[in-house]
């Protein structure tokens, strides 16, 4: 490898995120490298402990569907980390190769900013219009204030196709990289 020469080389995912930090120019992806960072381990941590939760729950339980509910939560894990971190990983590997530039580390930090609001917006939409929590049935808040019309266009997507606004978002991550490739 041509850079392994020069002591910046990174060796897998943690060493991406520093090496990305480093090599970039630009400020909004340095500032992508510590939000995804933080939001990856988030979101590893509430999925893990989801995880775990399931399965003490289910100890006792013969296979099954349980079995196929515990490999959705590694799924939806995958699916959410996987486009958290690309565009580290992208820029990572592009710089390390020495072909990136701080367009296209802009770019792809902005696409990725985006991503990460799309899944505060893809839990929006996800909300049942009532639903019962600790035995009291709760109905969603109505929309208001400046928010109010995404919001509401938010509540008319069907709570099952919630995870169409992430994987909106993820495959414009795609067309950025391609775009500014």
């Amino acid at each position: 490898m041509a850079d392994s020469d020069d002591g910046r080389a990174y060796r897998g995912l943690p060493g991406a995120f520093p090496y990305a930090f480093r090599s970039s120019e630009s400020l909004l992806f340095r500032s992508y490298v510590g939000a995804s960072a933080l939001v990856g381990l988030l979101v590893s941590f509430l999925l893990g402990s989801a995880l775990v939760v399931l399965v003490a729950n289910t100890l006792g339980t013969a296979g099954g569907s349980l079995t196929l509910s515990r490999s959705f939560y590694v799924l939806v894990g995958i699916l959410v980390v996987v486009p958290l971190v690309a565009p580290v990983l992208l820029v990572a590997r592009r710089h390390r190769r020495g072909g990136s530039t701080a367009r296209y580390d802009r770019a792809l930090a902005a696409a990725g900013f985006l991503f990460v609001l799309s899944l505060y917006l893809g839990l929006v939409a996800s909300m049942p219009e009532t639903f019962v929590l600790d035995g009291e049935t709760v109905t969603r808040p109505e929309p208001s204030g400046l928010a109010a019309p995404v919001v509401s266009l938010l509540y008319a997507i069907p709570p099952v196709a919630s995870p169409v606004v992430p994987a909106a978002a993820a495959a414009l991550m795609g067309l950025v990289h391609r775009r500014y490739r």
